[in-house]
């Protein structure tokens, strides 16, 4: 199989958020979505339907497709990250339906930290606000490659384009300044489902995709063959019989770009360099692999290698035991300078020491906030760190993989913050 087939395979899966203000129809969207593009099933419709009626409504719910939580469904809000998935003939499609509250930043994080594409939805009847800015400034620091802006309620201002131009104009400025490199905005009424699934006939001044035309046709995925090789080890693989005695693999997922056999490659943190002599996908010999596949790698010198090392092509990123990254705190218990903790980068977890934090990032304004000491959940900031061992950590502008890692909290084990090496904007 060609990389270009690999691609092919890569863009039939589209992975992407939702994220607006309280009430500004996230769930409904979502619900129209799924039901739409006839992704429900009927005992799910049934249930909704009951629920609905139970509350006192005539008309099917949609919202409850995703509000799937006991208590997210009595206060009718969303308080947690839910994923759902669908297909259409066109495409496969991961969808996180993320909070709108301030204090549930932290689960925009989560939601759109592997998300290719975020919808951030705008009340028409309220324009763009600070929840709207601060969504659009999470989906550039966790490097979104694709914004879609959801003007939502168009029926509530008499599906006027002026309205939905002023706020179009000011999104599109906002956007441009935080460096997001593709926004498109789409008039839309998730509760009549006016350029949801299907155009609207009553917005005839708007002439482009619908919502799910454009999730169907995005451009996603990158071109293997443009990035760097990344292959975190998993594990070492020597059987143990006379017939494989001189075996030695490498097992793992490659995390971005093409090994081929003959390419010459960097073993991280050591700096050892050898040559790729072998690869096995699916215990079958192959003479080329590329990301995500999972494979075994074999190299030509006997070096050690172990799990949690990392094996580079290309240009291989530096190993440092000195760390500087952009941080989102997601957890109750604040981070502090001096705090000891575990540091997990793909498949490898050192301990590390918080050595400073020289600034939080205020996320409205985009100002950085100096010497706060300490960040509170869903705080954004930058922190130095000094790990007991090195790592090699590639820019999270230029490789989201293998540039993130989480802060873990050693007595416990509980996921601390997640981090992005290098500065956020």
């Amino acid at each position: 199989m060609s990389t270009t087939e690999l691609t092919d395979q890569a863009t039939s899966l589209l992975r992407f958020a939702t994220a607006g203000s309280v009430d500004d129809g996230k769930s409904t969207l979502v619900g129209r979505l799924l039901h739409d593009s006839k992704s429900v099933l009927a005992d799910q419709l049934e249930a909704v339907e009951h629920a609905s009626r139970r509350r006192g409504q005539e008309a099917p719910d949609l919202a409850l497709l995703t509000d799937g939580l006991r208590a997210e469904r009595e206060q009718g809000i969303t308080i947690d990250v839910a994923y759902r998935y669908f297909a259409t003939p066109k495409r496969r499609f991961i969808l996180a339906d993320t909070p709108g509250h301030v204090q549930y930043t932290r689960n925009m994080v989560t939601g759109a930290s592997t998300a290719e594409l975020a919808v951030v939805l705008v009340d028409a009847r309220n324009g763009v606000v600070e929840q709207t800015r601060r969504h659009a400034a999470v989906a550039a620091l966790l490097r979104v490659p694709h914004v879609v802006l959801a003007v939502n309620k168009m029926d509530l201002v008499d599906y006027a384009e002026p309205v939905f131009a002023a706020i179009a104009e000011e999104f599109g400025a906002y956007a441009a300044s935080l460096g997001v490199p593709d926004v498109t905005a789409i008039p839309i009424s998730a509760l009549a489902g006016d350029n949801v699934v299907e155009a609207s006939a009553t917005m005839d001044w708007y002439g482009g995709p619908t919502l799910l035309e454009h999730l169907e046709t995005v451009p996603v995925g990158t071109d293997p063959e443009a990035e760097q090789a990344r292959f975190p080890v998993q594990c070492v693989i020597r059987p143990q019989n006379e017939e494989h005695r001189d075996y030695r693999g490498y097992a793992g997922q490659l995390a971005s770009g093409v090994l081929r056999v003959g390419d010459p490659v960097t073993v991280l943190p050591s700096g050892r360099t050898s040559t790729v002599s072998g690869i096995d996908v699916l215990g079958q010999e192959a003479e080329l692999a590329y990301a995500p596949q999972s494979v075994t790698v074999r190299l030509a010198d006997d070096i050690d290698v172990s799990r949690g090392d990392l094996i580079a092509g290309g240009t291989a990123p530096e190993a440092t035991q000195d760390v500087s990254a952009t941080v989102a705190h997601l957890n109750e218990r604040p981070l502090r300078v001096g705090d000891r903790v575990l540091l997990k980068h793909t498949t490898r977890t050192v301990r590390a020491i918080v050595k400073d934090i020289p600034y939080a990032i205020d996320i409205d304004t985009l100002e950085q906030v100096p010497g706060p000491g300490s960040l509170e959940v869903n705080a954004i900031g930058h922190v130095v760190l000094r790990t007991a061992e090195p790592l090699a950590l590639d820019d999270y502008r230029v490789n989201r993989h293998t540039g993130s890692f989480l802060l873990i909290d050693q007595a416990d084990g509980t996921t601390l913050t997640a981090g992005m090496a290098g500065e956020a904007f």
